[in-house]
């Protein structure tokens, strides 16, 4: 479908056809599918990008001790020495108007340039009806009634779903459903309105929010842009008000669910006291591929129905009953660079059918946009010893001996929770290794994908609803939300829980909680 499953999915077909498997269907396993080692190099020019963003907030971090100080020394006077103080200041005028215009300018700058907290209040995930389960048997066997697919793509996709690590309950549309399929506009309009309304009406009900409140709207889905837009629809549906901010994002793949909640974040800043829904969804009714080229088979059988509402305020009064606040965003893009434009694109193959082919540099490419953004981030999450350990290795690397790997610092001391998008199995697995994370920390990317499938941008919620679920969220904790998308994009949201968070009404995984975490079969 787009960039953040279809990493997943060539991830997943290169694990899928090593050894015998590889022969039957003449797929072969590149070292390029690979994320690449961190250990073995580091751009400096990245971590210079992340200590900037570190260093635009230098005003604010010198200003405030210093307020800090003043207040300390002012609560220790007695009344002697505020009488011998005025007394001083009645003789100095000067000092005094210095003094005053220092504090006056000091003060105006840190309130009009110190960035409003932005609370998330609460989110919904869609949650299917039972009757679009797609389990394992019932793919294949729709799959080969068709008539689309020849022998060796079946086999490929028998493959795939194999060593996807998808269960048995996930979702694929109605229209995908019928024999043969019917993927029509308005089959895909019908997909949409049950996603998004399914998530919105239960975010409204959970929430006691009125839609006339909303003020800003940020709807995001990479294949289908109707018009009238999907915003537009939600604004029609909900009677929303006819001054709000409303925004539409298409074609930025599964990262674009942060994108989203950035764009956001920004409006946020412009007006006060309001609300910003960001809705991110994706269809698949009519993008499925019924085509024989194996690398735009993938989609089919990692992508399922999904999407997710999200609430979110400025009002300083939500942050009682916010579920977390926003602590940074941090984007990468490497679309200049041509093969990460071209490495996830949608095109027509030989027969004029279309699909979304892959290029087998995509977990390279990933690699580098994920080296970039963490590199990125770090300066704004490490603590201060790994940070150090982190520039003492990198510049006796570059200044001694090259052979000397950097030090990759422990993002486990940053963040309590791991969100990573649930694109594919092989994403998961190459995440976990170079970042030295914990089965503990990847289960909820593992889960979501066995229970829901690659609900595209929509999946790092579904993790979050998980870890919700299980009781796991305490206040102070931190989650990092990370997604990769087609342009070639890779992105991070980095979230602080202000309480201990219970899921809310009608979560996702309200009926199934207890049968997680499941062993996946290799």
């Amino acid at each position: 479908m787009d960039g953040g499953g279809a990493g997943g999915g060539g991830g997943s077909a290169a694990a899928a056809y090593g050894g015998k498997s590889g022969a039957t269907v003449g797929v072969r396993i590149h070292h390029s599918r690979r994320l690449p080692d961190f250990l073995q190099s580091v751009n400096l020019k990245y971590v210079k990008l992340g200590y900037h963003y570190l260093i635009s907030n230098l005003l604010t971090l010198c200003l405030v001790p210093i307020m800090v100080v003043i207040i300390i020394d002012a609560s220790q006077m007695n009344p002697n020495d505020v009488r011998q103080l005025w007394i001083h200041l009645q003789y100095n005028l000067v000092s005094v108007i210095i003094i005053s215009a220092f504090v006056v300018f000091g003060s105006t700058v840190y309130i009009t340039t110190r960035p409003r907290p932005v609370y998330l209040v609460d989110y919904s995930c869609y949650k299917a009806p039972d009757s679009l389960k797609a389990p394992y048997e019932r793919f294949m066997r729709h799959s080969r009634l068709t008539g689309d697919f020849d022998e060796s793509s079946l086999e490929f996709q028998r493959k795939i779903l194999e060593r996807s690590g998808l269960g048995d309950e996930t979702y694929v549309p109605e229209a995908m459903h019928s024999i043969p399929p019917q993927p029509s506009m308005q089959a895909a309009r019908e997909e949409a309105e049950q996603v998004m309304f399914g998530a919105l009406d239960n975010l409204f009900a959970n929430t006691n929010i009125k839609p006339k409140d909303i003020g800003v709207l940020v709807v995001n889905c990479s294949l289908f842009n109707p018009t009238p837009s999907l915003s537009a629809m939600i604004v029609n549906k909900y009677k929303l008000r006819g001054n709000i901010k409303s925004f539409n994002l298409g074609g930025m793949g599964c990262s674009a669910g942060v994108i989203a909640v950035d764009l956001a974040k920004d409006m946020l800043q412009v007006y006060r006291n309001t609300y910003a829904v960001v809705v991110s969804t994706e269809n698949i009714t009519q993008n499925w591929y019924f085509g024989n080229k194996k690398s735009m088979l993938i989609p089919n059988c990692l992508f399922r129905v999904g999407g997710a509402a999200v609430l979110l305020s400025n009002k300083a009064r939500d942050k009682r009953r916010a579920k977390y606040k926003l602590v940074h965003v941090v984007r990468t893009h490497k679309g200049a660079d041509d093969k990460a434009f071209r490495c996830v694109y949608q095109e027509q193959d030989n027969d004029m059918k279309t699909g979304v082919s892959l290029s087998k540099d995509l977990m390279a490419i990933a690699g580098g946009a994920l080296k970039t953004n963490i590199t990125t981030l770090g300066p704004l999450v490490l603590p201060i010893s790994e940070q150090l350990l982190f520039f003492a290795t990198l510049i006796i690397k570059k200044l001694f001996n090259k052979n000397v790997k950097p030090y990759i610092p422990d993002f486990k001391l940053a963040f309590d929770h791991f969100c990573i998008h649930a694109g594919g199995r092989a994403v998961i697995d190459e995440l976990e290794k170079n970042l030295q994370l914990l089965p503990l920390h990847v289960e909820a990317s593992r889960m979501t994908l066995h229970r829901f499938g690659n609900t595209s941008s929509s999946s790092i919620w579904y993790e979050l609803a998980y870890i919700e679920a299980k009781g796991r969220m305490r206040r102070g904790h931190k989650v990092w939300q990370i997604a990769f998308g087609s342009g070639f994009k890779c992105n991070s949201a980095v979230w602080e829980a202000l309480r201990n968070v219970k899921p809310s009404k009608s979560g996702p995984w309200e009926d199934c909680i207890d049968r997680y975490p499941v062993k996946i079969v290799s």
